[in-house]
C-alpha cells in the first residue's frame, strides 16, 4: 500500500457524494468539489476526472501526475474528513506547471473557504 493509497477516492458513489454535496470552486482550467465525508477513512481523500477531451492516454497520466504532486502538499491544511474531486478541463495540458499550481491551489483555497461559511451557516441554524 502507498502512502498516497489512503488519500484516493476510489468509487464513483464517492465522486458523485462529493460533487453533488460539496461546494464548487472553478478557475480557467480547473474545476475543485470540496465535500466533507464523515463516512470513510480519517484522511482528505482525493480524485481526478481527466476526460478524453484533455488528450490522449499519455496526455491525461501526464496531467494528472502534476495535479497529484501540486495537491499532496497542500492536504495537510483540509480537514480529515474532507474529499476532493479535481475535474480538469481542456487546454490544462499546455500550462505551465506554475500556472497550474497557482489555478488549483486557488480553487482548493476558495472552495475551503466556502466549505467553512456554509458549515458556519448550518451551525448558526
Amino acid at each position: 500500500m502507498t502512502p498516497w493509497s489512503r488519500h484516493r477516492l476510489r468509487t464513483g458513489d464517492d465522486f458523485r457524494a462529493v460533487t453533488r454535496r460539496g461546494v464548487r470552486s472553478a478557475r480557467s482550467h480547473v474545476v475543485v468539489h470540496l465535500a466533507l465525508l464523515p463516512e470513510g477513512p480519517e484522511a482528505p481523500r482525493v480524485g481526478f476526472v481527466v476526460s478524453k477531451k484533455i488528450g490522449n492516454a499519455v496526455v491525461r497520466n501526464r496531467v494528472t501526475r502534476r495535479m497529484r504532486e501540486i495537491i499532496r502538499p497542500l492536504l495537510a491544511q483540509l480537514p480529515p474528513t474532507a474529499a476532493v474531486v479535481v475535474r480538469a478541463l481542456p487546454g490544462i495540458d499546455a500550462l505551465a506547471f506554475d500556472q497550474l499550481e497557482a489555478d488549483l491551489a486557488g480553487a482548493l483555497d476558495s472552495a475551503t473557504r466556502k466549505l467553512s461559511r456554509r458549515s458556519a451557516g448550518e451551525a448558526a441554524l
